[in-house]
C-alpha cells in the first residue's frame, strides 16, 4: 500500500449503531453525557471576558474547578438528586469537575429505560426526566432508540462464528487522500529533515524559532489532544528521531473516556485506518513543536459500538477540561457539530449541542486553557454540493485555524505551477488535465460563517468581519466533482454569525509536512484474509497539522510564564488592529482564496484566512505587556 500525501481534519461518520434493529436487550456498554445550565450564563461569559481583560480585576484570575463548580457551576445537592435517580437503573454517574455536566455509564437498555428513550424517526429519539431534574439540562447527547417497526425477520447467510474481538465500523469516517509522487526525503535527518519537512519548518515560517532562542521550548507544559484512536509510541519516536527531538516517550500518556484500553488498543491497532493516521500527526505535530512538553492523548473510541460519536467526542473534551492539567488544548476530529445534514446524534440536535459544547468551552476559558480547532480542508464545502456546508463546530470559545499555501515553484502534470508568495489555500492551481476536465473535489481551509453562533463581541467592529469578498471558483457536476469555472463570478456583501477561521497557517499538501505511520493493513491471498504490516513516510497537508502546531506554540509561550495566556481570541482581534500587529494580513484579492472566499483589500479579516498568518515572537510579546506572565 503506498500513499503520498494525506490532507488532513478527520470529520467521523454516524455511528453504525444509530439504525440498528430493535433487540429486546442490548447490554452493550455506552457513555451519555448531560450537559447542565451554568448558575447564569450571562455572569459567565461575562467572566470569561473579564480574565483576558487587563482592566478588569478579574484579570488572569483564573478558576480552578472547584472554584468555577462554586460560582458556576450546578449545586451538590441537584448533583446528588440526579446521580440518585440514575443509580435506580444501575447506572454510573459522575459529575465532571466544575459540575457543568454529568458522565452516565452503563448498559444501552438500562440507559434507554432510566430516560425512556423512544424512536421518533431515523434522525430524533425522544427522553424523559422528571421536572425537577429537566429544567436545569441544556442537552443529553448520545441516547438513541432503534425502529421498533426494522426488527422483522429477514433470511440472512449464516455468519461465520468466528468474530473478531472488536468492531471496526465505529471508526467509520470522511477523510480526503489526494495522491502525488512526492514524498519525504529521508536521506536527511535531524534539522536538515526539519526544516524542509518537519517542526522547524513552522517555526522558522512563524518565527517560533525566536522564542527557541529565548529557552522556551515547552518545557513544564502538557498539551491536550482530543482524538478518536490510540497511537503507537514507536510511530512518534521514529518521527521525532527523524527530526532530532526530544524522543523520550515517557510524555506521552493517555485518557481513554469511553472503553477499556485494552479494547481501544486492540481496535485501533486492528487494520490500517485514516482515524489512526490523523490522531499520529496530531501527537507527531504537537509534540515536536514543544520538544519539552507532555502530551495526554483523550481517546475517545468506543469499543461496544454503543456510544455515538457525538457523544465521545464531548466526553473527551469534557474530560480534559475537567482534569484541567493542560494550559492548551487541540482537536482535528470533529462529529460534524453544524452539520446541515447527517447529523448523527439523536438526542441532542445541533442546537443543543452547540449550546452544550459553548459552555464546556467557557469553562475551559474559565480556567485559562486555551483551545484550538481544525476548521477544514475543502474551503466551504465540507460535503461537496451546490451549497456551501461547514461540518466542524465554530464555538467562539476557540482558535479555529485555517490554511495557506506558502510560496512554491514546481513542475505538476507537464505544467509550471508558480506560487510567489504565501496565500489562503485553495488548490485548484495543481490539478491535472484530466481533474480540470472531468471534475475533482479540491483541497482549501475553510472560512465562512456560522450558522449556529452570532458573531461574538470580539469581532464586532474589526474590518472585514462580517463583510466578504468572494469568487465563484467552482461548480459542481455531482458525484463529489467540481469543476473549475473559466470566467468566476466576484461576489461581495455582508453575513452575519461568528466569523471564521481567526488564525491561518500552511496547510497545502504540496508545501506540508512529513508524517511517519507504520501498522497493519488487509489483503486477501488464497481466498483468505492476511495482515500485512507496512512502514509509510507521508507527505501530508490540511488544517490537521497546522493546528497542534498552534497548540504546540502556545505552549512554547506559556513555558516562559507564570500564568497561563488563556482564551485568545479577545485578546488576539484587539492585537490585530494595533499599528505593530503580531498577523501577516492576507487580504488580496487575486490568487488569494479558499475556493470561494478571498482577501479583502485594506481589511484586517478576511474568511478565507481570518486575521492571517502569526509572527510567534510578536504575538508572545503582546500576550505578555498586557499584564502580569
Amino acid at each position: 500500500m503506498i500513499i503520498a500525501t494525506l490532507s488532513g481534519l478527520l470529520v467521523l461518520g454516524a455511528g453504525f449503531t444509530a439504525n440498528a434493529k430493535a433487540k429486546k436487550v442490548d447490554n452493550r456498554f455506552t457513555v451519555v453525557n448531560v450537559a447542565l445550565k451554568p448558575t447564569s450564563e450571562t455572569n459567565l461569559t461575562n467572566y470569561v471576558y473579564d480574565t483576558v481583560n487587563p482592566d478588569s480585576a478579574s484579570f488572569h484570575q483564573y478558576l480552578t474547578p472547584n472554584e468555577f463548580a462554586q460560582r458556576f457551576g450546578q449545586s451538590g445537592s441537584y448533583v446528588a438528586a440526579f446521580k440518585k435517580y440514575l443509580r435506580k437503573y444501575h447506572l454510573k454517574t459522575n459529575a465532571y469537575a466544575g459540575n457543568l455536566s454529568l458522565k452516565v455509564r452503563g448498559t444501552k437498555n438500562n440507559v434507554n429505560r432510566v430516560f425512556k428513550a423512544k424512536y421518533v424517526n431515523k434522525s430524533k429519539t425522544s427522553y424523559q426526566l422528571p421536572g425537577y431534574l429537566s429544567k436545569r439540562v441544556v442537552a443529553v447527547i448520545g441516547i438513541y432508540a432503534a425502529n421498533p417497526n426494522s426488527a422483522k425477520k429477514k433470511t440472512t447467510k449464516k455468519q461465520p462464528t468466528k468474530k473478531p474481538a472488536v468492531d471496526t465500523k465505529s471508526l467509520s469516517s470522511h477523510v480526503d487522500i489526494p495522491t502525488s509522487d512526492t514524498k519525504p526525503d529521508t536521506t536527511l535527518s535531524g534539522n536538515s529533515f526539519s526544516k524542509k519537512y518537519g517542526p522547524a519548518k513552522f517555526a522558522n515560517r512563524y518565527q517560533l524559532n525566536r522564542l527557541y532562542n529565548q529557552g522556551l521550548a515547552g518545557q513544564g507544559q502538557r498539551i491536550g489532544l482530543i482524538v478518536h484512536t490510540d497511537f503507537r509510541n514507536s510511530n512518534i519516536q521514529k518521527y521525532w528521531q527523524q527530526v532530532g527531538v526530544n524522543s523520550d516517550t515517557s510524555r506521552l500518556h493517555r485518557v481513554y473516556v469511553a472503553g477499556s484500553p485494552k479494547n481501544v488498543t486492540a481496535l485501533s491497532n486492528l487494520v490500517f485506518n485514516m482515524a489512526q493516521v490523523e490522531t499520529t500527526l496530531d501527537v507527531e505535530s504537537a509534540s515536536s513543536v514543544a520538544p519539552k512538553a507532555d502530551i495526554d492523548a483523550y481517546i475517545d473510541l468506543a469499543p461496544s459500538g454503543a456510544t455515538t460519536n457525538a457523544s465521545g467526542h464531548y466526553t473527551a473534551f469534557m474530560q480534559a477540561v475537567s482534569d484541567n492539567v493542560d494550559n492548551q488544548i487541540s482537536t482535528s476530529f470533529s462529529p460534524g457539530e453544524e452539520a446541515k445534514s447527517g447529523w448523527e446524534d439523536k438526542s441532542a440536535n445541533l442546537s443543543q449541542y452547540n449550546h452544550a459544547f459553548n459552555l464546556m468551552l467557557e469553562q475551559a476559558a474559565a480556567q485559562g486553557i486555551t483551545v484550538f480547532r481544525a476548521g477544514g480542508d475543502h474551503g466551504p464545502y465540507d460535503v461537496p454540493g451546490t451549497s456551501q456546508t461547514n461540518a466542524v463546530s465554530t464555538s467562539p470559545y476557540q482558535v479555529m485555524v485555517g490554511g495557506t499555501t506558502l510560496p512554491y515553484t514546481k513542475i505538476m502534470h507537464q505544467k509550471l505551477i508558480n506560487v510567489n508568495q504565501e496565500r489562503a489555500w485553495g488548490d485548484t492551481y495543481s490539478a491535472s488535465a484530466s481533474d480540470l476536465k472531468k471534475g475533482f473535489f479540491p483541497g482549501g481551509g475553510a472560512g465562512g460563517f456560522s450558522a449556529l453562533n452570532p458573531t461574538p463581541r470580539y469581532q464586532l467592529g474589526v474590518p472585514g468581519v462580517n463583510t466578504f469578498r468572494a469568487i465563484q471558483l467552482l461548480k459542481y457536476i455531482g458525484k463529489g466533482h467540481f469543476l473549475v469555472n473559466k470566467n468566476p463570478k466576484v461576489i461581495t456583501g455582508t453575513r452575519q454569525g461568528r466569523n471564521f477561521p481567526d488564525v491561518s497557517g500552511n496547510a497545502d499538501p504540496q508545501t506540508g509536512y512529513a508524517t511517519y505511520i507504520a501498522g497493519n493493513s488487509m489483503t486477501k491471498k488464497h481466498k483468505r484474509v492476511v495482515r500485512i504490516p507496512y512502514k509509510l513516510w507521508l507527505m501530508g497537508g490540511g488544517t490537521s497539522y497546522t493546528t497542534p502546531q498552534m497548540a504546540g506554540a502556545n505552549a512554547v509561550m506559556n513555558s516562559g510564564r507564570s500564568t497561563r495566556i488563556g482564551f485568545w481570541n479577545p485578546q488576539i482581534y484587539k492585537f490585530a488592529q494595533e499599528t505593530d500587529s503580531p498577523f501577516n494580513v492576507l487580504a488580496g484579492a487575486d490568487n488569494n482564496n479558499n475556493l470561494y472566499y478571498t482577501g479583502q483589500p485594506g481589511k484586517i479579516y478576511n474568511q478565507a484566512s481570518g486575521l492571517g498568518t502569526i509572527n510567534f515572537e510578536k504575538l508572545n510579546a503582546e500576550f505578555n505587556s498586557e499584564g502580569s506572565n
